[in-house]
């Protein structure tokens, strides 16, 4: 299936998880990819699984908590492309603590990354997806902006900003052109949740060590398999991202194996 063929997609977060899976999907399906992450360590790895497609992949380490190397990037990825087609803002950090203990720096450091480094991505890339082709951008949110996740209080802020503002895009583009949807991973392993990823802003959750676990008896797939693999929230950004998902813009698809019914 070559949904992305002559399609140009740049996608933040694509040196672990599921920004990963989501460049190696794209790739597979024919599409021109520029790989952008902060660590260096995960595009190496993005690029060695993504050997048999090197030719249509491109790494940039971009920082999207910063202002300026956003602007940087954006243009150097529209340029390596020729233009843009797809967006997908996957980069993001997650981070669990007590909300009586959180430092402000600490809680805004999480908007910094997931909020306000969507927005920025997004805003930088606009223009060039106005030039596009069925231009359309995939933001992550997450099933914390509707769920409750103890100790994830500024994740969920972060996140449920996320929801609102691609609603706001998808009014404000969809005369444009330009399609703006969400997806809620929840109960999917990957580097961000498990804290295997190689992303330098990719860690566990870490709990306090003194966490109620059964505040989270709650959080388990309804399907009874387990923690899905990163692959699977891929493959519902490809159809997103594609001329398939062309009839879906200002929403968001739930990818959490029944986890909240």
């Amino acid at each position: 299936m070559n949904r992305y063929e002559g399609r140009r997609a740049l996608i933040t977060g694509g040196g672990s998880g599921i920004g990963q899976a989501t460049v190696l999907r794209i790739l597979a399906e024919g599409g021109s990819v520029v790989a952008a992450d902060v660590s260096e360590r995960g595009l190496r790895d993005t690029a060695e699984k993504a050997a048999a497609h090197a030719d249509r992949l491109t790494t940039l380490v971009v920082d999207i908590a910063d202002e300026s190397s956003v602007r940087d990037g954006v243009a150097a990825a529209t340029a390596a492309l020729g233009g843009l087609d797809v967006l997908v803002n996957a980069a993001g950090i997650l981070r669990s603590s007590h909300t009586h203990r959180t430092s402000l720096a600490e809680f805004t450091r999480v908007l910094q990354v997931n909020l306000v480094g969507t927005f920025l991505v997004v805003r930088e890339a606009i223009p060039a997806l106005l030039a596009g082709q069925d231009a359309a951008v995939v933001n992550f949110s997450s099933t914390s902006a509707t769920f409750a996740h103890p100790y994830m209080a500024a994740y969920a802020a972060s996140k449920g900003g996320i929801q609102s503002m691609t609603h706001a895009l998808a009014a404000e583009y969809a005369g444009r052109g330009i399609r703006f949807t969400a997806v809620q991973p929840g109960s999917i392993s990957s580097g961000m949740t498990d804290g295997s990823g190689v992303s330098g802003q990719s860690r566990g959750p870490g709990l306090p060590a003194d966490a109620d676990m059964s505040l989270f008896a709650k959080l388990s797939p309804a399907l009874g398999q387990g923690f899905a693999g990163p692959e699977t929230v891929a493959s519902v950004v490809a159809m997103l991202g594609s001329r398939d998902g062309g009839f879906i813009t200002g929403t968001e698809i739930r990818v959490d194996g029944g986890t909240h019914f």
